[in-house]
């Protein structure tokens, strides 16, 4: 199992996400302010950008940086920083997480504009979701505990990629 990073590497990922902050000011000529950076963040996410009312912070993985920590430090950092900057620089617009918007202080940052990466992941901790038969009129689905609790309290409705059919909980105790 791997352990997570110390407080001097987590100083030093501190360190460059202040530095991106800093660079995105300069090249947008605009005053950022510094956001929390915290290292409470498991499973399979390296890194999140986290908006909660007027608050907003920056998570990583511990675990991941861990096992990844020089890439990590040039790829989720920026990647998060530019999640920020967009929030920052757009408050009402809607935008696309990963748009043109992102997309934009990615190339300005001159990093990977990459959405996800594919490393081997053993010895991280992971989070481990229940899975919930639905279907639809066409296939069995395999629904996650949070999709299955947002149906379940009537919040939303899944549709089949598919049929464009709605998921049905397949609750096998039930008799009709």
């Amino acid at each position: 199992m791997i352990e997570p990073i110390g407080l001097e590497l987590q100083s030093e990922v501190r360190g460059e996400t202040v530095r991106y902050i800093e660079r995105a000011a300069q090249l947008l000529d605009y005053p950022f302010s510094s956001i929390p950076v915290h290292f409470d963040l498991s499973g399979t996410t390296a890194g999140m950008f986290r908006v909660s009312g007027d608050h907003c912070c920056i998570r990583y993985n511990p675990w991941i940086f861990a096992k990844y920590f020089h890439e990590n430090l040039a790829g989720t950092v920026p990647h998060e920083v530019a999640h920020y900057i967009v929030h920052v620089l757009y408050p009402r617009k809607r935008t696309r997480p990963h748009g043109v918007e992102w997309q934009a202080v990615m190339s300005a940052f001159n990093a990977d504009p990459g959405v996800t990466f594919d490393l081997d992941l053993s010895g991280v901790p992971q989070r481990k979701q229940r899975s919930h038969p639905y279907n639809c009129g066409c296939q069995d689905h395999s629904v996650s505990t949070t999709r299955h609790n947002r149906i379940q309290k009537r919040r939303v409705v899944y549709l089949c990629r598919k049929c464009n059919g709605p998921l049905l909980y397949n609750d096998a105790s039930s008799v009709d």
